[in-house]
C-alpha cells in the first residue's frame, strides 16, 4: 500500500489572510463548509485568533462567533485548527482574566475537535511560556501543534534549528511543523532541515507549512514527501498559490505521480474550487495562481498575509505606488533590529515602521510603541533585541515615550478579582451574552460591535454550480418578465410574478 499523504486545509484562514486580507465572508464559507468536512482533510483552519476577530467585526461587519459556530456545526467530523495559545482571541493582558477564561471556554464549548497552533521559536517560548501553556491547552481538550518558524539570517543556523526542534519535541505536543511563512524554503534547504525535524520529533507527526511567495513551495512539498513528511498545509483554489499555500489539487496530483496516496476527495474539492472562484469574482477578490520566482523575497522576507494587508493599507493612504520602497526599508530595519523572524508580531512591526519612515522621509523620526518595547527587551530573549544595533537602541531608549512606557511596565495588569457580573457591567449590562462581553473586550468598547450589529445579516452568495437558482434570481430582477415555465419529461413548474399592490389612496 502506498504511503498516505494527509492535508491540513488553510482556505478559510491563511488563504483568506494571505490573498484577501481576511476578506472571506461568512456567506462564502457557509455553502462550502459541509463539503470541506466530507473532503477528507486531516484538519481545517478556522478563525479564533483575535487579529481575525477584529478584522471580521471592523471591516466585514460580521459576528466572528456566528461564523465559528457555523463552521463547527457544518464540519463536525474534521479537526478544526488555528493559530493561538492561551490568549486565543487576542484579548491581551489588559482584559480582565475572567473574560480571557470565558473566551477560552467558549471556544472549547463551540469547536470540537480543536487544535491550537503555536509558534515556539520567535523568542523564549520554549522555556518561558510553553511548559505551562501546553498542559493548560490539553486541559481544555485542545490538541497542540508547535510550529518552528523558518527564516534566513546570520544568527539562525541549522544548529540553532536542531536545538529548538529537540526542545519543542521534549514538550510532547500533538504535532510539530516547519512553518515557512515567507516562502523562503528551497529544495536544498528542505533536504537539510526535514531530517533534523523528523529525527527530533520521533513518534510525533511532522507537518510542512509554506507559502508560494517565491514560486518554490510546490517543488519543496514534493521533495518533503520524498524525505518522509506526510502532513502538508494546502489551500483550495482560488485561495491558494500566490502568496498563500500551494493548491491541494496540484499537491495531491503530484503526490500520486510520486507513488503516494493523497487522502482527499479531489473531485469534491474541484467543485468547492469552482464555487469559491465564483464567490471571489462576485467580490472582486484576486484569484490565487502560480507565481514567478522572486529573489527579492529572500531579502525582505515579508510573509504573504502581511504583504496582502500592506498593499491594502498603503492603498487606503495613497501610497500604493511606494510598496517597493517600504520593502527595501523593511530589509534595513530588520538588520538594525537584530534579525527578528519576520512573523507576527515582528513582521507587522517592521513593515509599519518602514511605512512610517518612507512616508515621513526621515528614518526613525517617529518610532512605534511596539519597537520601543522591543528595544526594552519586552519580547523576550531570542527575539533579536540582544543583537540590535547599539546606536539605534540608545536612540530609541532615550525617547521620552520610552520612559513613559518603562513606567507603565508591561501594561495594565488584568484584574484577577473581577467577577463576570462586574465584567458585564464594565462592557455593557448584566443581561449581555458571554459572546458580547468577549467581543466588546476585544474591540475595547461597544462602538464597532454595535456598528457590526446594525449592518444586518451576512451577505449570501450563489454560484454557477446551482444554475437554476441563479437563473431564477436573474429573471426575478427583470421587471418585464411576468412568469417562467419549465418542463422536463412529465414534470412542469411555473413561477408567476406577483402583481404589485395597488397604491393606497393616501399615496395617490
Amino acid at each position: 500500500m502506498a504511503d498516505e499523504i494527509h492535508f491540513i486545509d488553510t482556505t478559510f484562514r491563511d488563504g483568506s489572510q494571505s490573498l484577501w486580507a481576511m476578506g472571506m465572508r461568512y456567506g462564502m464559507m457557509e455553502p462550502l463548509a459541509a463539503d470541506m468536512d466530507r473532503a477528507g482533510f486531516f484538519a481545517v483552519e478556522v478563525i479564533p485568533n483575535g487579529i481575525f476577530f477584529k478584522k471580521i467585526v471592523r471591516d466585514l461587519k460580521e459576528d466572528p462567533w456566528h461564523t465559528l459556530r457555523m463552521l463547527s456545526e457544518r464540519m463536525p467530523r474534521t479537526l478544526k485548527t488555528c493559530m493561538g495559545a492561551l490568549n486565543l482571541v487576542g484579548l491581551g493582558t489588559s482584559a480582565p482574566r475572567v473574560v480571557q477564561e470565558l473566551a477560552l471556554q467558549m471556544v472549547a464549548d463551540i469547536v470540537q475537535p480543536y487544535r491550537v497552533q503555536v509558534v515556539c521559536n520567535t523568542a523564549d517560548q520554549l522555556t518561558r511560556t510553553l511548559p505551562q501553556e501546553i498542559p493548560a491547552m490539553h486541559g481544555y481538550g485542545f490538541q497542540v501543534a508547535l510550529a518552528l518558524s523558518y527564516t534566513i539570517s546570520p544568527r539562525h543556523t541549522d544548529e540553532l534549528f536542531a536545538e529548538q526542534a529537540r526542545a519543542a519535541a521534549a514538550l510532547r505536543p500533538d504535532a510539530l511543523y516547519l512553518k515557512d511563512q515567507g516562502g523562503l524554503l528551497t529544495v536544498d534547504r528542505i533536504r537539510d532541515l526535514a531530517p533534523i525535524l523528523l529525527a527530533a520529533a520521533g513518534d510525533i507527526p511532522v507537518e510542512l507549512h509554506s507559502h508560494c511567495t517565491t514560486g518554490l513551495a510546490p517543488s519543496v512539498y514534493s521533495e518533503a514527501m520524498k524525505l518522509g513528511i506526510r502532513y502538508l498545509h494546502t489551500g483550495v483554489p482560488p485561495a491558494a498559490d500566490g502568496s498563500a499555500q500551494p493548491s491541494v489539487l496540484d499537491v495531491a496530483r503530484n503526490a500520486r505521480a510520486l507513488g503516494f496516496e493523497p487522502q482527499v476527495d479531489e473531485v469534491l474539492l474541484a467543485s468547492v474550487s469552482r464555487r469559491l472562484t465564483s464567490f471571489a469574482r462576485q467580490e472582486g477578490l484576486p484569484l490565487g495562481g502560480p507565481v514567478r520566482y522572486d529573489e527579492a523575497q529572500f531579502a525582505h522576507q515579508i510573509p504573504g498575509g502581511v504583504i496582502a494587508n500592506l498593499r491594502y493599507q498603503l492603498g487606503t493612504i495613497g501610497m500604493a505606488d511606494r510598496i517597493e520602497e517600504v520593502k527595501q526599508e523593511s530589509i534595513r530595519i530588520r538588520a538594525e533590529l537584530g534579525y527578528p523572524i519576520m512573523i507576527t508580531p515582528y513582521s507587522q512591526h517592521v513593515v509599519t515602521q518602514a511605512s512610517i519612515n518612507v512616508a515621513t522621509g526621515e528614518r526613525w523620526k517617529v518610532v512605534i510603541d511596539d519597537l520601543i518595547r522591543y528595544a526594552q527587551g519586552r519580547f523576550g530573549a531570542g527575539s533579536g533585541f540582544e543583537w540590535m544595533d547599539g546606536d539605534l537602541r540608545d536612540r530609541i531608549l532615550s525617547l521620552p515615550r520610552a520612559r513613559e512606557l518603562e513606567q507603565l511596565g508591561g501594561g495594565p495588569a488584568a484584574d484577577d478579582q473581577l467577577t463576570l457580573t462586574e465584567a458585564k457591567a464594565r462592557y455593557g449590562d448584566a443581561d449581555m451574552s458571554d459572546e458580547e462581553v468577549v467581543l466588546r473586550a476585544l474591540m475595547a468598547g461597544s462602538t464597532e460591535v454595535e456598528a457590526m450589529r446594525r449592518a444586518g445579516p451576512p451577505r449570501r452568495y450563489l454560484s454557477a454550480d446551482v444554475p437554476l437558482v441563479t437563473l431564477l434570481g436573474e429573471l426575478g430582477s427583470e421587471r418585464q418578465v411576468r412568469f417562467v415555465h419549465l418542463e422536463r419529461g412529465g414534470e412542469r413548474l411555473t413561477a408567476v410574478r406577483r402583481a404589485d399592490p395597488a397604491p393606497s389612496p393616501a399615496a395617490r
